[in-house]
């Protein structure tokens, strides 16, 4: 039997499917996105939210003339299954195959490239303005979800849109989640939209008075070309119109009729923007997804039994036991307090973890406000987000020298989730700062205590750790400060010394076991911090060996390798050779963590393969000539 998808090579495709082969083409995108994101990982809730919607968006515009903005763009997958992709789909997330996100690299369809919140409505407007400039008349559509309207940037945008007055339509795909379910007044607003009564009852009621009156349909029809200025008596939508906008709202996001009636008025008003308001559930048509739409926001394969604890668990269990003891710790989140591991802090102590919504700036100068009346915050965001706040953390920061600390998770490869998301710049723009302490640990255990020390340290102080699970090392029950700015020194050599820090501590570990069986014997230095250097035993083991080689999980410039090869230039050390193991000046692709880890040379056999490349001398010693 030929499924319906396998008739849709474009969105015009979709045009010419009646309503029934709607329903059923709603129905195989839902199966394709549970198999292959079951397979692959990948944002699944989010995707079968936005299906119908999707499908509307299709139908009433003709993309790539129109252009179609998603907001974030993980909620894609089955704008990209319409846009001739379908056949590609089971690569989604793949190393060279498709990006989960919109990737205007990848097709004419992704009219902007996503995978940071809130950028929709500008990327859409400068559209828009672009398109009036040169005299053209097609239309914007920007689609935003209702997490991704906390944050700051989106309500700029829609503050200059109702200023300008041009063109445009905003969707507000509302299904009350971001990752986590929503938080703020803003929030609450929306609900008392979605879940009016007085609204859907009355409409019901009115639909079915009438159905049973004489000329009772024609009056309906008439009824809802009054409807808007109904609504607005019983539901809060006045902050639409007061910005500037043409409400329309809210729409069954699940209807695919009603939305492309929707969308139909929304394309007809000539010199105004529109806000259409759509009403989804995060995971429609998968019960599970339904159920735990947290759960099913990203999936990831199951972790092995036995596994060792991830790095976001041992930084929630160790802040939770900080907060039990010291009634000054709070936490900070940007909306994802169970990606971060606060939500078992957040547990046992509500008032003092805060979800902020996805607002990073805030969040930060939130914690310096704090910070300012002696408590301890501790902002726990993922590195490629914490970009998003970079000012804050200057001028709220370490300008004013406050004891401000970010966990930075996800620091280094991300994977799957590719060039958006990978957080391999956080060494390089952290260290640029004055007053900033930048640790990281080379395992779990020395987490802990690098928590421990930065509630200690009266000062702002980061802490970058990798995504997944730790070395499954012995955790210490009691926790204990690290002298800031030491790091030790793990194994001795005198043939060169390999100063790594973080999660390439343990491969140059085995590295350094590699290369002892073909003859070189390496110092291995855990750096630990990255911000201030420990001098004393980098130099020394500089001046002994003659040869250095620096090893991160992060872009070469700029990052700690950069900051060895200063130190040495300051110092007394003369005819040091040294060789940096890092990221290169490019942005990284989607694929498995360990595949990219491996590609880059930042594994065991690649270290050891850069070492005897970089110190021809060593291809040249006994035991590997014996081996040729």
């Amino acid at each position: 039997m030929v499924k319906i998808l396998d008739k849709v090579d474009s969105p015009e495709d979709v045009k010419r499917l009646t309503s029934d082969e709607l329903k059923g083409l709603a129905s195989e995108i839902r199966e394709e996105l549970i198999s292959t994101i079951g397979t692959n990982g990948g944002h699944l809730a989010s995707s079968l939210g936005v299906v119908e919607l999707t499908v509307a968006l299709h139908r009433v515009f003709s993309s790539p003339r129109d252009k179609i903005v998603w907001d974030v763009g993980h909620q894609c997958y089955a704008h990209k299954l319409l846009t001739g992709r379908k056949d590609r789909f089971t690569t989604i997330r793949q190393f060279g195959g498709l990006s989960g996100f919109t990737d205007h690299s990848e097709s004419p369809h992704d009219h902007f490239g996503t995978g940071h919140a809130s950028t929709s409505v500008s990327a859409a407007l400068g559209m828009a303005i672009a398109r009036d400039l040169a005299g053209d008349d097609y239309h914007v559509v920007a689609i935003i979800g209702d997490g991704a309207l906390t944050g700051g940037m989106a309500f700029e945008a829609l503050n200059q849109a109702g200023h300008l007055g041009t063109r445009l339509i905003v969707i507000l795909n509302d299904n009350g989640m971001a990752i986590s379910p929503n938080v703020g007044a803003l929030s609450k607003l929306l609900g008392r939209v979605r879940f009016s009564p007085r609204y859907y009852r009355t409409k019901e009621e009115a639909q079915h008075v009438l159905a049973r009156l004489p000329m009772g349909n024609q009056m309906w029809r008439v009824g809802k070309r009054a409807k808007e200025s109904f609504k607005s008596l019983i539901i809060p939508t006045m902050i639409w119109e007061e910005l500037g906008f043409t409400y329309l709202g809210p729409i069954d996001g699940h209807d695919i009729a009603e939305l492309e009636e929707a969308l139909d008025r929304a394309k007809k008003y000539p010199q105004r923007p529109t806000f259409v308001h759509v009403i989804t559930k995060k995971g429609k048509g998968y019960k599970p997804a339904e159920e735990n739409p947290v759960g099913f926001h990203s999936l990831s394969p199951v972790r092995k039994g036995g596994q060792a604890p991830s790095y976001s668990e041992v930084f929630g269990r160790t802040v939770l036991r900080l907060a039990r003891d010291n009634p000054r710790v709070v936490a900070i989140t940007a909306a994802m307090p169970e990606g971060t591991g606060l939500n078992i802090v957040a547990r046992e102590f509500p008032e003092r973890v805060f979800d902020v919504g996805l607002c990073e700036q805030h969040a930060v100068t939130f914690a310096a406000g704090l910070a300012t009346q002696g408590f301890i915050p501790f902002v726990a965001i993922y590195s490629t987000f914490l970009q998003r706040a970079f000012d804050q953390v200057v001028h709220d920061v370490c300008i004013q020298n406050l004891p401000v600390i970010f966990a930075i998770d996800r620091a280094g490869i991300v994977g799957e989730d590719g060039k958006t998301h990978q957080g391999t710049f956080d060494l390089s723009y952290l260290g640029l700062l004055p007053n900033m302490v930048i640790a990281s640990p080379k395992d779990e255990n020395e987490l802990q205590h690098l928590l421990y020390t930065a509630m200690m340290a009266n000062r702002p102080m980061a802490i970058r750790y990798p995504k997944g699970s730790g070395l499954g090392v012995h955790l210490d029950e009691g926790l204990h400060g690290l002298p800031i700015g030491r790091g030790e020194v793990l194994r001795e050599g005198g043939d060169v010394a390999l100063i790594a820090i973080g999660s390439t501590v343990a491969p140059s570990l085995e590295a350094a076991q590699r290369l002892s069986g073909e003859g070189v014997e390496s110092t291995v230095i855990n750096a630990r911090f990255a911000k201030p250097l420990d001098s004393t035993p980098i130099l020394e083991a500089a001046g002994r060996t003659g040869r250095v080689v620096t090893i991160e999980e992060g872009s070469l410039w700029g990052g700690f390798g950069t900051s060895v090869l200063a130190l040495l230039e300051g110092s007394s050390q003369h005819g040091v050779r040294i060789t940096r193991i890092g990221l290169p000046d490019e942005f990284i692709e989607h694929g498995q963590r360990s595949l990219l880890q491996k590609k880059y040379r930042i594994d065991a056999e690649g270290i050891a393969e850069r070492v005897i490349e970089s110190f021809p001398e060593f291809a040249r010693h006994p035991l590997m000539e014996a081996k040729r």
